[in-house]
């Protein structure tokens, strides 16, 4: 709370300073971290096919802020806190701004701006989209939301789902271009960042990168790491504790280390990762990976090690439709659900065969390959909308 109060402090007056040295601004506002991901390949074709325009990104969340904001971003010229979504702030920000175009990606859509922006006749976009049946926007009483829907230009759904929804709400500018993820993850498996160190840590052996672990998730992983599976073990915990990290090496009966201390050939079965920012580039070195969160918060992003042709393992999930990508791993036969520890030694054990592992690991290739290209698909129908 301190950080989103703080962050926003003289925040038009930076604002101001970033529209006085660019034009031609085109704004992308993103809820966090993941969001940002989804927007970084179609910010990367907007650039590419209309380079003399300037990228403003804002963020929601202080989450998503104070991570990106260390460090340069690729295409991206001026990063800010959203302003609090009142009518006299929506008005300021947008006449400060004056963009060309406005992005918003998949669900943090702030009625005031959007309004504003559509009374400006600012052309206006909505990608990575997701809709399910329950969400306000297709009940009776959603009007005020459903508005807010109708005021973007075009709307572009991950799924055939979101896009027949949207129908039924009178909605017809809309496109299925499936998710950017996919365009991203992708671009970050082609060039990963190499850890010799670790490299030098597994020694060759089989290997299982875990992401984004809660609690939850490790009950589960705690008996697969006691057992006698032939596996070291990366772990990314979701939130850096240390406490929390301690009391997990206490319940593992074999070595453990921490990265931030790790010695080159240090002997451990389990590596922590108690820092942040390297659980993209890990899955290089991964065999099999477990990803965290389906059991809480939501599933974290399993699309990162399948574009490394790496099969994944995530908890069940309580809401199936939320996380699409889940389920399309299901189908393709290199994603694998499991209820308790027991189903996780079973697949595990199953992922051992060769034969299984391989046609796991080529599913996971075929399901990124078959999904690329998303960006290109939505930034060819901008491009028809603002005349370019």
């Amino acid at each position: 709370m301190r950080l989103f109060v703080e962050g926003r402090t003289a925040l038009f007056e930076h604002l101001h300073y970033f529209a006085a040295h660019h034009k031609d601004i085109v704004w992308f506002h993103v809820a966090s971290l993941g969001e940002y991901e989804q927007a970084k390949p179609v910010i990367a074709k907007l650039k590419e096919k209309m380079p003399g325009h300037s990228v403003l990104l804002t963020f929601f969340s202080p989450s998503g802020y104070e991570n990106v904001i260390k460090k340069p971003q690729a295409n991206v010229d001026f990063i800010s806190y959203l302003p609090l979504d009142t009518p006299v702030n929506a008005k300021k920000f947008i006449d400060l701004v004056n963009p060309n175009a406005v992005f918003f990606v998949k669900y943090d859509l702030w009625a005031n701006l959007i309004l504003e922006a559509k009374r400006q006749n600012i052309p206006l976009f909505l990608f990575s989209a997701s809709f399910r049946p329950d969400q306000v926007y297709f009940k009776y009483y959603g009007g005020v939301f459903r508005k807010i829907l109708k005021s973007f230009d075009h709307i572009f759904t991950q799924n055939q789902t979101s896009k027949d929804l949207l129908t039924t709400i009178g909605y017809p500018l809309s496109s299925l271009t499936g998710d950017t993820r996919f365009d991203n993850v992708h671009a970050l498996s082609q060039s990963p960042k190499i850890f010799p160190e670790i490299k030098e840590w597994i020694n060759d052996e089989k290997v299982m990168v875990v992401g984004s672990a809660w609690q939850e998730d490790m009950d589960l992983l705690l008996t697969l790491i006691n057992s006698d599976a032939p596996y070291k073990y990366i772990i990314a915990p979701h939130d850096i504790n240390i406490e929390t990290i301690r009391l997990w090496q206490e319940a593992i009966k074999s070595n453990s280390s921490l990265y931030s201390t790790l010695i080159s050939k240090e002997e451990s079965k389990v590596l922590f990762i108690d820092n942040i920012g390297m659980l993209s580039s890990l899955f290089q070195y991964a065999d099999l990976a477990y990803i965290g969160g389906a059991f809480g918060r939501g599933l974290h992003n399993i699309l990162e090690p399948l574009a490394f042709r790496v099969p994944v393992i995530f908890g069940e999930l309580k809401i199936k439709n939320k996380f699409p990508e889940a389920g399309i791993s299901l189908q393709y036969g290199c994603g694998f659900q499991v209820k308790d520890s027991d189903e996780l030694i079973e697949v595990v054990d199953q992922l051992l065969i060769n034969e299984r592992y391989d046609k796991a690991s080529n599913a996971a290739g075929k399901m990124v390959m078959d999904n690329l290209g998303s960006a290109e698909k939505i930034m060819a129908q901008v491009m028809i909308h603002l005349n370019q």
